[in-house]
């Protein structure tokens, strides 16, 4: 499908509506809203933060759940030009105020609580907002509970209800493609991460690319399982979708049995995963019972592909991206041969510009050689108020730094290796994690498998695994080092290997393996039992 006009949140909220009114957008639970009625409470919201003092370039903080009145708030404040900082709803007290003060939020637009969370008392642990938070002026929640000093979000609505439709279309097209739409934080403790820039343009732009991979039309519905405030969701899967004019099915919360019911009972055609969901799909009682066969496309990891094509979809697509890259930068074809989506991440989308370079001189690394992948086109402007990480990730030239290790073949495709900082460094060679956990996932009773470093007085670090085996299996440690030294090279074998259970593996709030507790925790098992030598 043709690129869109608009480059533009609200521009494109206009364009879609005028194409596709009364098509369904967007789906959570009971509410349903067409592109029209979508366009509707958008521009309502909107006239309620404008009358609230919301002006172009100020930042509203979202806190809340994969519920309508997310996408709702995400396109009222880019309308005005305002900025969304979106909130994750696992953070606590520091976290939260962390990302308050760096962003400078203005308003913060809050459900009470969620999924057991009670937002509100740990709004109260923050003490006086006006001295913790000195930009934040407004507060205001959805739900039963509203402290004193907190606007109801019906009373927003109600008070926007005198802005004229002029104010808000005089607004809107003041709006700049190239401004800044987003802040999304990496994942990581808030003290550490950043807070990215994203750009209306960069995120509709990019975003088609990945929707022309999917071969996304106007017929299509996407379930996202992931929360909204990731880049994963409220990026690379919104405007994927939105840009070909298709509707999107959120789930309120992840569940594996009510993800199986939704595809079946909306007829999905496609879903975004992680490796965890597929996990949990390919193990959950209802996979054989559910109608799935409207299921064709998504994303997914390289290395899960072979097992979503067995679950149904055959033409779920794979990717090398980041938040600071809109989500994906790199991509296959969703129709393209399953044996060149599971060795690759694809070639670089449209826009994107894409090269593997040796960081330590600089030089382009010949193909087939590992190396830092850099990127540059449709990437962040910089972080927030940072300029000197943004210095340390963007160079003289545009190109961004990823910090991430990448292979090039001969064809131009990508294959992720994983973070420079994972890198093993074992006996003076560097061995890649990703590398190691091929060889362990190619054994037949293997389900899982987390390779780390972990610290070593003779060797610097040795190459120790966390693995999980398949349901039913049974299979000695002794076993898999065995099976990898058949099939790598020496300096590949793990030293050191724990079988775990499924919920052993540690994960970031995104759904990612947290390598650092992994190697923390490894670290203290092999301390503890005798050292494996190849």
């Amino acid at each position: 499908m043709q690129l869109p006009n608009s480059r533009t949140f609200a521009g494109l909220m206009d364009e879609m509506a005028a194409r596709f009114g009364a098509r369904n957008f967007l789906t959570v639970g009971d509410k349903r809203l067409s592109y029209s009625e979508f366009r509707g409470e958008v521009r309502q919201l909107a006239k309620g933060l404008h009358a609230l003092g919301v002006r172009r370039g100020d930042k509203v903080a979202l806190l809340m759940g994969n519920q309508a009145e997310w996408l709702i708030a995400d396109f009222a404040v880019t309308s005005l030009g305002a900025i969304l900082v979106a909130v994750n709803t696992w953070w606590k007290q520091s976290e939260l105020q962390h990302a308050l003060v760096a962003t400078e939020t203005s308003v913060l637009l809050m459900v009470d609580s969620y999924l057991g969370n009670d937002y509100l008392s740990v709004l109260n642990g923050m003490g006086d907002l006006g001295e913790v938070c000195p930009r934040l002026r407004h507060l205001v929640v959805l739900g039963a509970s509203i402290p004193a000093n907190a606007l109801r979000y019906e009373a927003l609505l109600e008070g926007g209800r005198a802005v004229p439709d002029a104010v808000i279309d005089a607004a809107q097209q003041a709006v700049d493609p190239d401004d800044t739409a987003y802040l999304l934080f990496t994942s990581g403790s808030t003290s550490r991460s950043k807070a990215v820039r994203l750009t209306h343009r960069g995120c509709i732009e990019n975003c088609h690319g990945i929707g022309e991979n999917m071969h996304l039309t106007e017929q299509d519905r996407m379930l996202i399982p992931t929360s909204m405030f990731w880049s994963f969701s409220c990026v690379n899967a919104l405007f994927a979708v939105m840009t070909h004019g298709g509707s999107l099915v959120l789930l309120f919360k992840y569940d594996t049995g009510d993800m199986l019911r939704q595809i079946e009972q909306e007829r999905c055609t496609g879903a975004y995963t992680l490796p965890h969901i597929v996990q949990a799909l390919r193990e959950h009682p209802d996979l054989n019972t559910r109608d799935l066969s409207s299921w064709r496309t998504g994303i997914c990891r390289s290395s899960l592909v072979d097992i979503m094509a067995q679950i149904g979809p055959r033409e779920m697509v794979t990717g090398y991206g980041l938040t600071e890259c809109y989500g994906h930068s790199v991509q296959t074809d969703g129709r393209s041969p399953l044996s060149e989506r599971r060795r690759h991440c694809g070639r670089p989308l449209p826009g994107v510009e894409m090269k593997v370079i040796d960081p330590e001189t600089g030089l382009l690394v010949p193909a087939g050689t590992a190396g830092e992948i850099l990127l540059r086109g449709h990437a962040t402007p910089g972080y927030y108020n940072d300029p000197e990480r943004t210095r340390e990730a963007i160079d003289a030239e545009g190109w961004f730094h990823t910090g991430d290790v990448g292979v090039l073949d001969d064809a131009g495709m990508l294959a992720f290796k994983g973070r420079f900082k994972e890198l093993i460094k074992t006996g003076g060679i560097n061995v890649s994690p990703a590398d190691v956990e091929e060889v362990l996932m190619d054994h037949p009773d293997v389900q899982q498998a987390v390779v780390v470093g972990i610290p070593d007085a003779a060797r610097d670090e040795i190459v120790a695994a966390m693995v999980v085996v398949k349901p039913g299996a049974q299979v000695d440690p002794s076993a898999l080092i065995a099976h990898c030294r058949r099939t790598a090279a020496v300096f590949k074998v793990p030293r050191f290997l724990q079988l775990v259970t499924e919920q052993d593996i540690p994960l970031t709030d995104t759904g990612k393996v947290h390598k650092g507790r992994a190697q923390t925790l490894l670290s203290s098992l092999y301390q503890d039992q005798p050292k494996e030598t190849p």
